[in-house]
């Protein structure tokens, strides 16, 4: 009696585990999927909830970022942005974020170093070239200047 007491536990014990990993990942596409109708409220809540449970999720962290944007927090916009970065280093969205962030901070001296990275992993995004080199463009007869 007592061996098929622990076949019945660990059989329920595996079903439980499973149904917590699948829980996870719906908090993450729900998520995604509330962003998507501008619910930032209900998305960030429930990206903060995935990355308690995921926190090497970089996914989370972008979304995160483009919530800050949309509430124009651009402390946290950038906060996340390096932690997809660090998750990431070849993640180009988060890149070009940065990027645009840095341009208009007028911060040329990270804007050149981030481009550099970004020309280097850009697959998806290398369309976005042409438009970062003219603004840096713009930006460095302010900074010569100083």
């Amino acid at each position: 009696m007592s061996k098929i007491k622990i076949i019945i536990y660990t059989f329920f014990l595996f079903i439980n585990l499973d149904y917590q990993a699948q829980s996870k990942e719906n908090f993450l596409n729900d998520a995604v999927i509330l962003y998507e109708k501008n619910k930032y409220d209900e998305s960030k809540f429930l990206l903060q909830r995935n990355i308690v449970f995921n926190p090497k999720n970089y996914t989370s962290y972008l979304y995160l970022a483009k919530i800050y944007k949309q509430e124009k927090d651009l402390k946290e916009m950038e906060k996340n942005l390096d932690t997809t970065i660090l998750l990431d280093p070849k993640n180009e969205e988060a890149l070009f974020m940065l990027i645009e962030l840095q341009i208009e901070r007028s911060n040329f001296s990270e804007v050149k170093k981030l481009n550099n990275n970004f020309l280097q992993v850009c697959i998806n995004l290398c369309d976005k070239k042409d438009l970062i080199s003219e603004k840096i463009k713009s930006l460095e007869p302010k900074n010569e200047s100083n």
